[in-house]
């Protein structure tokens, strides 16, 4: 049984993160400011810290009890707060990081870094995107996370811990929030089981790498099973339009709805579709649920959580 920190694990992908740590056997601890995260998403079995990872004496002070892994997903996500707000964004995403990092390092603790793939490269990337293609972020959050990244690795190289780097695709599924700027999968089948209409940016045109949460979170067991060092888009190939995502929930909840047609924000990608073969061959993980598959369970959580 080994102690995992799981830093955002209030959060939608970092609640699934924990969860599926827990089921290994391991002990858990769930660090969240809940500024985006929710109390309730915490899985039972795991401790819980409330602080802010910009704050490093605490830190420093949750990881003296120690730690064998680091999970860190805790991050300011949003690409519409980065450009309005790059300081803010800067202070969680890079400040956070590096004191997670040494944080780590002091208890001799890896970390599995959660990165983003979409907004890490920028639309002229080759699609499949794979790692070696060199990132042009488009928005702060794309450059944040990207600096991130850069005192992950730095890290290993420097202790040599075993640090892990996921270019995670669109992560969809149970327990995103579909208010404010969250994933069109949240947003849409929160809609739809209101029976309202959604925005569809950019004629539903823009394409993006949809993988299911629960994959994601085995993912992040792959890597603190593997104990190597390296980076790894986690995605399924594909590119998958929103109009495309819409049409598949619009079947699933059996609905005709006309969605609004309205421009992209500033910052957000045309196309994005990771490759994500280096992982399938140095860590055994693919994604195994498809679109169709995950859209369904997606929509029938937030159906349920609606009745």
């Amino acid at each position: 049984m080994a102690r995992v920190v799981v830093t955002g694990g209030a959060g939608f992908v970092g609640s699934h993160v924990a969860e599926a740590f827990l089921a290994r056997g391991d002990d858990v601890l769930v660090v969240d400011d809940l500024s985006t995260g929710r109390r309730e998403n915490v899985p039972g079995g795991a401790a819980f810290e409330e602080l802010d990872i910009a704050d490093r004496d605490a830190v420093e002070g949750v990881f003296a009890a120690g730690a064998d892994l680091v999970c860190h997903l805790a991050a300011q996500a949003s690409v519409t707060v980065s450009v309005t707000n790059p300081v803010l964004d800067g202070t969680s995403n890079v400040l956070g990081t590096l004191n997670v990092c040494e944080a780590a390092r002091r208890v001799g603790a890896p970390v599995v870094f959660a990165s983003t793939g979409g907004a890490l490269y920028g639309d002229a990337a080759p699609r499949p995107t794979p790692e070696e293609f060199a990132a042009e972020p488009l928005s702060p959050y794309g450059a944040s996370k990207l600096a991130g990244e850069a005192y992950v690795a730095t890290w290993a190289r420097l202790y040599g811990t075993p640090n892990v780097v996921l270019r995670l695709g669109n992560v969809y599924g149970p327990r995103q929030n579909p208010h404010g700027e969250a994933g069109v999968v949240a947003i849409f089948s929160e809609h739809l089981v209101a029976g309202k209409p959604p925005d569809l940016r950019g004629d539903g045109k823009p394409t993006r790498d949809y993988v299911y949460v629960g994959d994601i979170a085995r993912a992040f067991v792959a890597a603190a099973e593997a104990g190597r060092t390296g980076t790894f888009n986690v995605g399924t190939g594909r590119e998958t339009s929103t109009a495309q995502v819409f049409e598949i929930l619009q079947r699933a909840a059996g609905t005709n709805i006309e969605p609004r047609r309205v421009e992209l924000k500033p910052g957000e990608l045309a196309a994005s579709s990771l490759d994500s073969r280096r992982i399938e061959r140095e860590l055994g993980w693919r994604a195994t649920v498809d679109a169709e598959q995950g859209l369904a369970q997606t929509l029938e959580w937030y159906g349920q959580v609606r009745s």
